[in-house]
Formats: C-alpha cells, sequence, structure tokens
C-alpha cells in the first residue's frame, strides 16, 4: 500500500512538472501583435485577417482623426507604441526627417517596384538618399452632398456659405478646410503649393472667410463615421468628407453625390511608415508588403473607396470599379487635386483654425 502510495505521489509530481513545462512553453510562444496607428478604414477583417493568419500575429489598430494628431502622438512618447503608421503628405516629410519613422529597405517589399511612379518620384518621404514610406492609398477632399436636396452636382464650394444652407453644413475639423477657404479666394493662383504656404495676410483673409461660414456649419466631423452619421441622421446636406464615407452611405442606400467643384479640391497620399521606436520591425515590414500587394490593395479600396497606390489592382476590379477609381484616367484625374504637401508655418495655420473654432 505505501508503495502504491509513493508511486501515485510520484505520477502526481511529474504531472504537475509536465503543467508547469506546458505553461512556460505556452508563454514562449506568445503570440506577436502588431500596432497600427493609422486611418479609418486601413485595419478592416476582410484583408488584415489574411496577414495574421500568414504571419501567426494579431493586429492590433487605432485611429486618428487628424494629422496633427498622429503628430502629437509620436512626438508625445507614444511613438513605441506603434509599430505602423499611415501619415498623409502633408505630414509624412516631417515624420520622416523629425527621425519618427524608421527607413525602409525597399529590397525587403518586392512589390514596391509595382507602385505608380508618378507617387514614388515624390520627395515626400525621401531624406537624404534613403525612403521612409511607401505610398499606400490617395484621393480627393470631395464634396459630399444629399442628392435629395441637390438634383444636380453643386458646381462650387460656394453653396457652403449660401444662407439658405444655415446649420446644414459640415467641414472636417482639420486644416483642410483651410485650405478649401484659400482656393475660394484665389489663393491657389497661380501655383496650387501656395495654399501651403500662406502668408500671415492671406491667413487672416482665410479667417475672416471661414468665420463667415460658421453659421452655416451644424458640426465640425472628426471621423468618418461621424459624417456619415450627420448625412443619415438629415442634419447636413452637403460637406467636404473623404470618399469613405460616400462609401459608406452608398452601402446603406442613402442617396449620396460625390463631386470635385470648378474650383478644385486638395487631396492625400497616405504612406505606410514603420515607426523609429517599433520593436517589431520585421513584421512591421511584412505588413507594409502585405498591403501594397495588388490584391490587398483592392480590398482596401472596396471598403474605402479610395484609390490605390499599385496599377495593378485594376487586374482585380470590374471595369466600372476602374472606371469609377479614375484609374483609366489618373493623369487626367489628378490635374483637379492638389496634393497635400509640408507645411512650413503649420503652427500659424493651427493658430488660425483654432481662433475660428473658438470664435461664436
Amino acid at each position: 500500500m505505501l508503495h502504491r502510495q509513493n508511486q501515485n505521489r510520484r505520477v502526481a509530481g511529474l504531472a504537475s512538472v509536465l503543467v508547469l513545462l506546458f505553461i512556460c512553453c505556452s508563454c514562449g510562444k506568445k503570440t506577436p501583435t502588431l500596432n497600427l496607428l493609422v486611418w479609418e478604414g486601413y485595419a478592416d477583417a476582410s484583408f488584415v485577417h489574411t496577414f495574421e493568419e500568414l504571419n501567426h500575429c494579431k493586429v492590433s489598430a487605432s485611429y486618428m482623426g487628424s494629422s496633427d494628431e498622429l503628430v502629437a502622438k509620436l512626438r508625445g512618447g507614444s511613438a513605441g507604441n506603434y509599430d505602423v503608421i499611415s501619415p498623409s503628405s502633408d505630414v509624412a516629410t516631417t515624420i520622416a526627417s523629425g527621425g519618427l519613422a524608421a527607413p525602409l529597405d525597399v529590397s525587403k517589399l518586392p512589390t514596391y517596384g509595382q507602385l505608380s511612379p508618378q507617387l514614388t518620384s515624390l520627395p515626400l518621404v525621401r531624406i537624404k538618399g534613403q525612403i521612409y514610406g511607401a505610398p499606400f492609398m490617395w484621393g480627393p477632399d470631395p464634396m459630399i452632398y444629399d442628392t435629395t436636396v441637390f438634383r444636380q452636382a453643386p458646381d462650387s464650394w460656394n453653396i457652403f456659405w449660401d444662407p439658405k444652407y444655415r446649420g446644414k453644413i459640415s467641414v472636417w475639423d482639420d486644416l483642410s478646410t483651410v485650405y478649401m477657404a484659400a482656393q475660394i479666394l484665389g489663393f491657389d493662383k497661380p501655383d496650387p503649393s501656395q495654399l501651403y504656404n500662406l502668408s500671415d495676410e492671406q491667413l487672416e483673409a482665410v479667417k475672416k472667410k471661414l468665420l463667415e461660414l460658421k453659421p452655416n456649419i451644424r458640426k465640425m466631423w472628426s471621423t468618418g463615421g461621424e459624417l456619415t452619421n450627420l448625412f443619415q441622421n438629415h442634419e447636413v446636406v452637403a460637406a467636404m468628407g473623404w470618399p469613405l464615407m460616400t462609401n459608406q452611405l452608398r452601402k446603406i442606400n442613402f442617396p449620396v453625390g460625390e463631386t470635385i467643384p470648378k474650383e478644385n479640391t486638395t487631396g492625400w497620399i497616405d504612406h505606410l511608415m514603420v515607426t523609429a521606436g517599433s520593436e517589431n520591425k520585421d513584421l512591421a515590414v511584412k505588413f507594409v508588403e502585405y498591403m501594397i500587394q495588388p490584391a490587398t490593395q483592392k480590398k482596401v479600396t472596396d471598403v474605402t473607396g479610395y484609390t490605390p497606390s499599385n496599377p495593378g489592382a485594376a487586374n482585380f476590379m470590374t471595369p466600372d470599379q476602374v472606371k469609377g477609381l479614375h484609374l483609366d484616367d489618373v493623369e487626367n484625374y489628378q490635374k483637379h487635386i492638389y496634393f497635400w504637401q509640408n507645411v512650413p508655418r503649420r503652427t500659424k495655420y493651427n493658430e488660425i483654425w483654432n481662433e475660428v473654432k473658438a470664435t461664436q
């Protein structure tokens, strides 16, 4: 009997050791997590899940409401909390030159060579011969409108100031609204890049113009979902937005239209960057490569309505999709879009914008 008890104790002890070994091994095989700080729509499960399965990892996404929010978080000590970011062309240079992103070894991005030369040739993310980002998606800041109110597409941003739309307009809580007002005032003539380097006098004129707009503004939106809800609830009839919101509204059969007015509009080129503080740089580079592949780009477009940086995505689309994204007429379409550039006096722009918001 005593021998049997001792044998049982040994068996129980061995079982405990095996359980501990299993727990230790499981801890050692912890699933790596890739943390993103990106624009809304850039981490949808329809394409991210495949990457997670292929690389046995988890992707966790946080979303930003503006370019300034992204820069503030990176400069505020949060850079190490994120591995991949998607800055737009107005702050991509600042992030690259400020040591907030890691240079990319394009030899580890075999798809990089497929990206549109019109985008990769721009100097936005090239610093001292090194490349800090891969062009990902691009598009305009279009006018979005309720087609039950506007039977024809409005042909000018000036309708935002029409008294009949008092309390029925929305604009983005972002400097792009400053750019739009500068366009109305003709400060983009003859050089559209002047929008991003306005003088004090021009900024004061923009401020005056935006203050005149305030009675018509129902609410300034911060996220795509917020603007979509404003339209759904019939609180607004027109807004400056993103193709993402147009896409969202069409999916729920809301009567929405989208147009670029005669003054043209501003737009953005979003890049994928790996942060300098990332502890998962190899996995982050794999993610960038996956996201710029044509099949993935098509899936991102399905969610966002944005135009892919990889023209090869068209091979996965219907002719109507290709036409709708202007992939059959890129050069002409881009003539109507003044892509965001680095804003040397960004602090002054923000000062003007904050004064507009603070005025009752």
